[in-house]
């Protein structure tokens, strides 16, 4: 009987996908995966779009996959509807419909925010302000400090609004976004991996994709496709395996 596969944790931004596009080796990876049939999930810290449109962007880009992804939405839906029966979300739309039977902006539980984008305010801001001063919980998709919207001029992101709420209201945001390990765990979770079973994580961010698995029993594979460029920083602790691409994954996986 052939041994199975360690499962594999994968960051979309930086790794699958490079700016706008799919990397180059991307559908050849994928095709790897699953043609070896490595346990897999996409990861996405987005709070934009959910892992089916992950999926959906991969494949409209010539990608045929089996592999599912999940984003922070996916993963705050699930904690919340564990954790919390009212909360009122803050981010786009679209994304806010995922919560839609959770909603309750009168008496939430908790509060959850994402991004929105050019529509952060004041009204808005002292409108969660208020809800967390008077004992709703509050929670953070994610905690990135900013990002480039149209690829190219950077912007705050939700972050900085997160850590003003933290500031004003004396509590600390409960982080469901990489690098926490609500988000690791989830995932995980979702693959059937048991605790202290081997599991490798492929990711461009050294601080938030491959430390973190560290603490929880993962091995990082650190991509020098996104965030951290190559060579490492010294004062960086070296990752367990180094890759300039894709392909370079490709050829670690086939050794372990």
């Amino acid at each position: 009987m052939p041994q199975k596969h360690p499962s594999v944790l994968i960051d979309f931004d930086g790794v699958l996908k490079i700016g706008d596009m799919l990397a180059p080796d991307a559908a050849e990876f994928l095709r790897f995966l699953d043609y070896s049939k490595v346990p897999a999930l996409i990861l996405s810290n987005s709070s934009l779009k959910t892992g089916k449109e992950i999926t959906e962007f991969i494949k409209t880009n010539t990608a045929e996959t089996n592999i599912s992804a999940i984003t922070t939405v996916d993963a705050s839906y699930e904690f919340v509807k564990k954790n919390y029966k009212r909360v009122s979300v803050y981010c786009i739309d679209s994304v806010k419909e995922v919560f839609h039977d959770l909603i309750n902006d009168q008496n939430p539980q908790a509060v959850i925010i994402g991004d929105l984008g050019d529509r952060w305010n004041y009204q808005v801001m002292n409108e969660i302000f208020l809800k967390v001063f008077n004992g709703s919980d509050l929670i953070a998709m994610h905690k990135n400090k900013f990002w480039k919207p149209d690829g190219k001029n950077l912007s705050l992101d939700a972050g900085a609004f997160v850590s003003a709420i933290e500031y004003s209201s004396s509590k600390e945001a409960l982080l469901i976004g990489k690098p926490s390990q609500v988000y690791f765990k989830t995932a995980l979770e979702k693959l059937g991996v048991d605790e202290g079973e081997e599991f490798f994580m492929i990711g461009d961010d050294i601080e938030n994709d491959i430390y973190p698995v560290g603490e929880i029993g993962g091995k990082g594979i650190l991509v020098y496709t996104g965030k951290t460029k190559f060579p490492l920083k010294s004062k960086f602790k070296k990752p367990d395996f180094e890759a300039a691409n894709l392909m370079d994954v490709i050829s670690i996986l086939e050794r372990i």
